[in-house]
């Protein structure tokens, strides 16, 4: 079989939250050039407009919808409004997040008394969590009875590697969201496959983003977790496109359930 039909998704219809910047622009954008019909959803509306005009002077179909994943309400009304613009919704990028802060060692490898387990704010851990691990809960519950609906569809979860290993330069509020995240991927997989409901995990290591402020972008920022790598660098939204691809087109028809690691061999130790 051809790459061209391999990994066709011309006529899919798209959505993605968090989708006006980093690794959501970064779906929306390997979608829009393939031929999908994509739908932004951002809480930052000026971010937002920018993002669906680029992605449009490009030659996408590209919308978007300003709507806060924290708040169900608002995340609903916007897929029902998805679905009402193109009566369908193949696949659905359940991407935003934010930072849970700093881990307990800094980048030179001493302790940070502001980020010892004790000191963490119990509000930092309900907003990380809302915004991190209930808002994908909220956006399967709002996309799932479409799908089912219409006989199947696609769903692609940005998770982390910090989901499935511990963290030293990366909070325990974070790694717990990521955690819950991805045990939820396999959950939902295994009771929706009976409907043809696909439903996969991308898990990145760290990725130059605005996520934390942009901390990441950064050199000196970067450092330690460059050195920590394997492959000796950290990822880029773009690192990130061609398994959101992948995981949307026919090559992925038999997956789901699975993460796909993208963290520059993280996860597996530290080497020369």
């Amino acid at each position: 079989m051809k790459a061209s039909e391999l990994f066709d998704v011309r006529g899919k219809i798209a959505a993605v939250t968090g989708g006006a910047s980093g690794i959501g622009y970064a779906c929306a954008e390997v979608m829009a050039d393939n031929g999908a019909a994509v739908d932004l959803i951002d809480v930052d509306a000026q971010a937002l407009s920018a993002a669906v005009a680029r992605l449009r002077a490009a030659g996408g179909q590209v919308h978007g919808e300003v709507a806060d994943v924290t708040q169900p309400e608002a995340l609903k009304a916007a897929f029902e409004r998805i679905v009402t613009r193109h009566g369908r919704l193949d696949v659905v990028f359940a991407n935003a997040g934010i930072s849970g802060g700093p881990g307990f060692l800094t980048g030179n490898g001493e302790r940070n008394p502001q980020a010892a387990f004790e000191n963490l704010s119990l509000d930092l851990w309900q907003r990380v969590l809302a915004t991190n691990t209930t808002s994908v809960f909220v956006t399967l519950q709002c996309v799932i009875p479409q799908m089912k609906k219409q006989g199947g569809g696609r769903i692609i979860v940005t998770s982390s590697n910090s989901a499935s290993k511990t963290e030293t330069l990366v909070s325990a509020i974070y790694t717990t969201s990521k955690g819950a995240v991805g045990h939820l991927v396999r959950q939902v997989a295994l009771e929706v496959a009976k409907y043809n409901i696909l439903v996969n995990a991308i898990a990145p290591g760290p990725i130059v983003t605005n996520i934390a402020g942009g901390r990441l972008q950064s050199p000196e920022a970067r450092r330690p977790f460059e050195a920590a790598a394997p492959l000796k660098r950290i990822g880029t939204p773009r690192d990130i496109q061609g398994a959101a691809l992948f995981l949307a087109s026919p090559a992925a028809d038999l997956m789901t359930g699975t993460q796909i690691l993208i963290d520059g061999g993280l996860s597996l130790g530290h080497a020369d």
